[in-house]
Order: structure tokens, then sequence, then C-alpha cells
């Protein structure tokens, strides 16, 4: 039977892309470094991911498609992402609601908080989700929401769907499933690194 988003695989393209980002990382031009164009497409990927997590992360999921899309329209005018901050650096505007810069360390920590989910569900047994979905939001966004917030996450958390209706969704069986979530864990991993490299160097601070 097919799932919520018809036959379409959504993990395995996840995967996929950012093993190609990964991989680009590994033998980037230092002058170049990472494509706006090929960030936003991947990250575009993990969008019906969030959805598929029910009302629990249906904050996260319409500010980071949001955000997505901002990086997208940027890439017309960017190359990489280095230039992208450097623009809004000589702009003043890096902490401005709805810069560039901003926008891409939001996205970053969606793509953190998938990481943790994923690895959190590899680790766990059973089929509830609550477990892993309370410690990836704990751990990524939480620090970064007011009460008001956490509390509604917090209540959400009771409807999200067990690990084997996720699967269903997403139509994977549980063998494919862990090895594309292993694949993303992996390929993510560096490219979150660099991205917080990135502000590091400039000294942007992460916490914001």
């Amino acid at each position: 039977m097919a799932g919520a988003l018809g036959r379409d695989k959504p993990l395995r393209k996840i995967a996929e892309a950012f093993d190609e980002l990964a991989a680009a990382l590994n033998s980037w031009d230092p002058e170049v470094g990472v494509s706006v164009a090929n960030f936003s497409r991947a990250c575009s990927l993990v969008s019906p991911l969030f959805g598929c997590l029910g009302i629990a992360f249906k904050f996260a999921e319409m500010d980071y498609v949001a955000k997505v899309n901002d990086l997208a329209e940027a890439s017309k005018s960017f190359k990489s992402l280095q230039t992208l901050i450097d623009q809004d650096m000589e702009r003043d505007c890096v902490r401005t609601a709805g810069s560039h810069t901003r926008n891409l360390l939001r996205v970053k920590r969606g793509l953190d908080m998938v990481r943790v989910l994923f690895e959190q569900i590899l680790i766990t047994e059973g089929n509830s989700l609550k477990g892993p979905a309370s410690k990836a939001y704990a751990q990524v966004f939480a620090p970064h929401h007011g009460w008001a917030i956490r509390k509604a996450v917090g209540a959400g958390m009771y409807a999200l769907p067990t690990k084997a209706q996720l699967l269903r969704k997403l139509n994977e069986d549980e063998n494919s499933a862990m090895i594309h979530m292993q694949s993303y864990i992996c390929a993510s991993a560096p490219l979150i690194l660099y991205v917080n490299g990135l502000y590091a160097a400039r000294e942007l601070g992460l916490d914001w």
C-alpha cells in the first residue's frame, strides 16, 4: 500500500542529495565553497519529513520551508554560502529578521534536528518515536525556544506517528530506512560542522 507521499521515496532522495553534498565538501575549492543552489535543493528534500512527524513539528516545518525557499531564491544571486554570509556582513544585517545568514542558521538547525532524530531512532528499540523526537527537540531546538513553544511541542509529542507509521508514510521498510538514515547522519555531520565553521570564522556566534 502506498504511503501518504504516494510512491515517492523522500528518505532515499534525502540520503542521496546529502551524500553528494558531502562528496563535494571533501573536494571543495576554498575559493568557491558550498553552492547555495545545491545546498538549498538538498535541504528542500527534507521538508516532507517534518510534515510526516505531525503537529509536534508543525512549527519546524513552516519555519524550515520558508527559510529554505529564501535560500533557494538567494542562490540566483550568490554562488556560495560564504559569499552569502559575507554580503550580509557588509550590509550589517546579519541578525536582522529575514536575512539570509539568519535563515541559513535556522535551516542548519533543522538539518541537525533530523540528524539527532535519526541517530536516536537507530539506537532506540520499540515502535514509539516520542523518545527519539523529544531528545532531538531538547538538544537542538529547545534552547532557542520560549516556554510557550516548548510546552506546545511537548503536548504535540503525544500525537507523533509510530515508527511503523512513519516508515509507511516514507514508503520504506525498516531495513532500507535504517540504511538511508545512517547515510544522512554520516553525510550531514561534516556539512553542519562546515556551516558552524563559517559563523565561527566570522565571530558571528551560533546562539541567536
